[in-house]
């Protein structure tokens, strides 16, 4: 996929980056809430989340942007939402806001994102859960932890949750059949090789679960 091929309505991605240079996007907890909260303004109108994870450089989201009639507009913060704005402009309005916090909060300047962010179109069922599978034990792969779930800056404890989130934690185990099964598949042994690329997805289209 060309890294700069604009995000389309209606379809499933792998969107991930890392800081400018390898540098540090998150240096403490008040750094991932700050992101969540944004992430949650800019991007939760426009896009719906199945998986993502934070780590110190990088993040990983899996996430399906919403048709143009799924998004909402109105009053508030809503006046910012158009359905017609393209939706990776979003993505880069969350970057920047939280770019311009960390510079004047770490008196840095310039870039803190590379440029452009990464995205992977997703189109088949199996490829969707590998991508959950990869996002959740990335700090594994890493070395931040040993089991996906002693990692607090994941999805991973939240697609397992009983209680109504924000997440598609329903629709993501649905996908595993079962949260035993989620589980077990999680746990296998898997070699994650650096370069992405080779997740190439089939040429069929995801539909919801």
């Amino acid at each position: 996929m060309n890294k700069h091929e604009l995000l389309l309505h209606g379809n499933y991605y792998h969107i991930f980056n890392r800081g400018i240079n390898s540098c540090n996007l998150f240096r403490d907890p008040d750094n991932f809430e700050y992101f969540l909260a944004l992430y949650e303004k800019h991007i939760n109108p426009v896009a719906v989340t199945y998986a993502w994870v934070f780590m110190p450089n990088h993040f990983h989201l899996l996430v399906r942007i919403k048709e143009k009639s799924e998004i909402p507009t109105g009053k508030g913060i809503m006046k910012t939402i158009n359905p017609e704005k393209l939706p990776h402009q979003y993505f880069s309005n969350l970057f920047n806001a939280y770019t311009k916090t960390v510079n004047k909060c770490y008196q840095r300047t310039g870039s803190l994102f590379e440029h452009p962010f990464k995205r992977k179109i997703i189109t088949d069922k199996e490829y969707f859960k590998r991508m959950v599978i990869y996002i959740h034990n990335n700090p594994v792969h890493h070395g931040f932890t040993d089991k996906a779930m002693d990692y607090p800056w994941s999805s991973y404890l939240t697609s397992l949750s009983l209680t109504r989130t924000k997440l598609q934690h329903n629709k993501v185990l649905g996908w595993f059949d079962s949260m035993a099964n989620f589980r077990l598949q999680h746990r296998a042994e898997l070699e994650y090789p650096d370069d992405l690329a080779i997740f190439e997805p089939k040429p069929s289209r995801l539909v919801q679960p």
